[in-house]
């Protein structure tokens, strides 16, 4: 997945009051659009620190961590200990570069992780056919922001134009909206998140 030796580097130090605050943003949304959840599968994809899984463990009958970044999943693993999480596991899994998984789920959220990934539809498509039927694919990311230039991320989503290419995938139902504004939030620039609900 992209930047991976980039979030390699930074594992140690990544957890800071600022990302916990957007994590805590991020699944609060999220579980706005959860329905009954206790019997399904869900994965935190491109977990990185599990910033975000960490507040849902409870919402889940399982819940696996994912990122591509073992030094991540190291930090993942030692917060699941810390909490005696039975139904957390970690998988060190590149969708960008391995053949089609075996594994499946209900639920596949991730947080701030499609704006690293350059062909961002290749993956989307992936992980519509790693959804069970009726599935549910949430994506909380950055609205588009023409002030953010970089070789490295995109600069944003444009929620209509995100959700005519999932259409055209095979997602339905889809529906989303901004949910947090913030000063310096994105590459210094202020920026704005939402979060998109795409069933399979």
């Amino acid at each position: 997945m992209g930047n991976t030796d980039k979030f390699d580097s930074i594992a140690n130090s990544y957890d800071n009051p600022e990302r916990h605050h957007i994590a805590k943003v991020a699944s609060d949304a999220i579980k706005e659009y959860l329905g009954e959840t206790k019997s399904k599968k869900a994965i935190d994809f491109g977990c990185g620190t599990g910033l975000v899984g960490m507040n849902m463990l409870s919402d889940f009958e399982s819940l696996l961590f994912m990122d591509t970044s073992e030094n991540m999943l190291d930090i993942v693993k030692r917060k699941i200990a810390d909490a005696g999480a039975l139904n957390a596991r970690t998988l060190c899994f590149d969708f960008e570069t391995s053949s089609q998984p075996d594994f499946r789920a209900d639920y596949i959220f991730m947080a701030q992780v499609l704006l690293h990934i350059q062909d961002y539809e290749a993956l989307l498509a992936k992980l519509h056919a790693v959804l069970n039927d009726e599935g549910h694919l949430l994506i909380v990311d950055f609205n588009k922001n023409d002030k953010v230039v970089s070789d490295l991320v995109h600069n944003g989503f444009d929620q209509e134009q995100l959700k005519e290419s999932m259409l055209k995938i095979g997602y339905k139902d889809i529906r989303s909206k901004t949910i947090y504004s913030g000063t310096k939030l994105f590459m210094n620039q202020d920026a704005s998140l939402f979060i998109m609900d795409a069933k399979k």
